[in-house]
């Protein structure tokens, strides 16, 4: 193997590493609120790792290409804010369905 295939296959092994994490991790999550927040190494940090070993083949097999890299940094972005913003989309909502005001419970009683 030569190094560039090494470093590609290390950075394929972090994300699957990250990855893993986040399955186990929600999987003993007690809420739903819990695994919606639990998202964010999937997203910020997986991700942008395959597409950075991704990359770093392409540039070591064929050079540099101006074009692949802004998609890359697009691809990125675009999860990274897709990401955000579903994350705190879903857990508005999660919030607004799991959680009860107790002030609201005592005034009715």
């Amino acid at each position: 193997m030569t190094v560039l295939e090494i470093i590609v296959a290390a950075l394929v092994v972090v994300s699957t590493v990250y990855t893993v994490a986040t399955v186990l991790l929600q999987l003993r999550a007690p809420d739903a609120l819990t695994r919606a927040n639990l998202l964010g190494p999937l997203v910020c940090l997986a991700f942008p790792t395959l597409v950075l070993a991704k990359l770093i083949w392409s540039w070591g097999t064929y050079g540099f290409r101006l074009g692949e890299f802004l998609m890359a940094v697009v691809a990125v972005a675009g999860v990274w804010i897709i990401g955000s913003v579903g994350s705190f989309v879903m857990g508005r909502s999660i919030y607004g369905v799991t959680v009860t005001d107790k002030l609201d419970t005592n005034a009715n009683h």
